[in-house]
């Protein structure tokens, strides 16, 4: 059977600050920039994910991508979708709402929520038209 990667794509808006709470306000302005704006700001994410497996013979889908979409809005876009990432989503305390650590922190929520045989191939969050991270489960140090 041939292996096929199939992607959805699911939107939400939510707001966050860059910061690190040990750092004084001048050194979270000089890395963080307009983004450790003490009063929050907002991306309209899109959020792209990857399935990989065998087609199925007899319905001819590696996965149904309604239940794919169904597992990332349980999952992932209920708990962020027009939240505060600092302030609201639990699976996020204590993690800086980095689009790099946002995307790893998705991996982890679904991963262990696709069907047998199912692999998880790649998950990408637009942060801008312009910005997007990539994430394919690799190596943690």
């Amino acid at each position: 059977m041939p292996r096929v990667r199939a992607t959805r794509r699911v939107h939400f808006s939510a707001a966050h600050r860059l910061f690190r709470p040990d750092w004084p306000e001048e050194r979270n302005q000089e890395v963080f920039g307009s983004c450790a704006n003490p009063n929050w700001h907002g991306h309209n994410y899109e959020l792209e994910v990857t399935v990989e497996g065998e087609v199925d013979p007899e319905t001819g889908y590696v996965m149904d991508l309604k239940r794919l979409r169904a597992a990332l809005e349980s999952r992932v876009v209920e708990d962020v979708d027009h939240r505060n990432l600092n302030l609201e989503v639990e699976w996020l305390a204590g993690v800086n709402p980095t689009t790099e650590n946002l995307v790893v922190a998705i991996w982890d929520r679904i991963v262990t929520h696709l069907p047998d045989g199912v692999r998880l191939a790649r998950v990408v969050l637009h942060e801008t038209p312009r910005n997007s991270v990539e994430y394919t489960g690799g190596d943690r140090s």
